[in-house]
């Protein structure tokens, strides 16, 4: 059934939370959410510990384990009774990567960016205050961070997230940043509003924004925005390199003219397609 096919009375308002519609399946949600609590820092769980990690009851807990389990999504040791994901759980992004117009658009530039420069080149994409590593080309030299597809990093201090913002509307950038959290990463990380908003004038002015240290010491990174043919943002791509190897000046001299290129041949590249209607 679709939403025009609902009862006017069913139909979910413009104004009301999306849990609260009829149309919001509940069950799914607590299904996913708990997929989602298997993290670098769960990666087993008991009942007990995935009733904790998702706020559900403990006997919820166990029908969600049972039937992940019975698809094969989680698998149960016979002796600790402690769950855990299968590598089918990555079939549940991987179809994102396979059909991502953005990604299929980007990635012949990435490499040859990559081909260019030596270093680590990656694609991100938003997702709520965050941004998500959808596509890399590693670096031909030794890697210092392992940085995985489908990583998430706050937009407030990384590279990335500073030139996705820096294309955003002043105001909706504002805002953006007043309401996600922006706790201190490491003792370089820029937390305060007003000196973040300049930072950001300065990558919208210079077309690509660099950070050093900010989320992973040791780390210099400079990444440039993708926009659509209206200029809105859709994602950004970023060259990251280590300070072992590179000073922050030197780097952006050296990678800054060319990711500013890169970028606006991979936006360009979206401007007289219409990518599925999506981007």
């Amino acid at each position: 059934m679709n939403q025009d096919s609902l009862p006017e009375d069913n139909r979910p308002a413009d104004n009301i939370a999306p849990e609260d519609s009829p149309l919001f399946a509940s069950t799914l949600a607590r299904g996913l959410e708990v997929i989602t609590a298997f993290r670098a820092g769960n990666p087993s769980m008991n009942l007990p510990e995935i009733a904790a990690a998702t706020g559900i009851t403990k006997s919820a807990a166990q029908r969600f384990a049972f039937t992940l389990e019975a698809l094969g999504y989680l698998r149960k040791d016979p002796h600790s009774k402690r769950y855990q994901l299968t590598p089918r759980a990555l079939s549940l992004g991987f179809g994102y990567l396979q059909t991502d117009s953005l990604i299929d658009r980007a990635s012949p530039y990435l490499h040859q960016l990559n081909r260019e420069c030596h270093e680590s080149c990656n694609l991100s994409e938003p997702d709520g205050h965050e941004m998500v590593f959808v596509a890399r080309f590693p670096s031909h030299n030794q890697v210092m961070i392992p940085m995985p597809l489908g990583l998430s990093l706050p937009m407030y201090c990384t590279a990335s997230g500073r030139a996705y913002l820096s294309r955003l509307e002043p105001q909706a950038c504002a805002d953006l940043l007043r309401a996600m959290p922006r706790p201190a990463q490491t003792h370089a990380t820029i937390t305060d509003l007003e000196t973040l908003q300049d930072k950001i004038a300065e990558a919208r002015s210079e077309g690509f924004s660099s950070i050093e240290g900010e989320y992973f010491l040791g780390d210099i990174s400079l990444a440039a925005p993708i926009v659509d043919a209206g200029g809105m943002p859709l994602g950004a791509i970023n060259i990251s390199v280590p300070a072992s190897r590179w000073g922050h000046e030197e780097a952006r001299k050296a990678f800054g003219p060319a990711l500013i290129h890169t970028a606006h041949a991979i936006s360009s590249a979206g401007w007289s397609q219409r990518a599925g209607g999506f981007r």
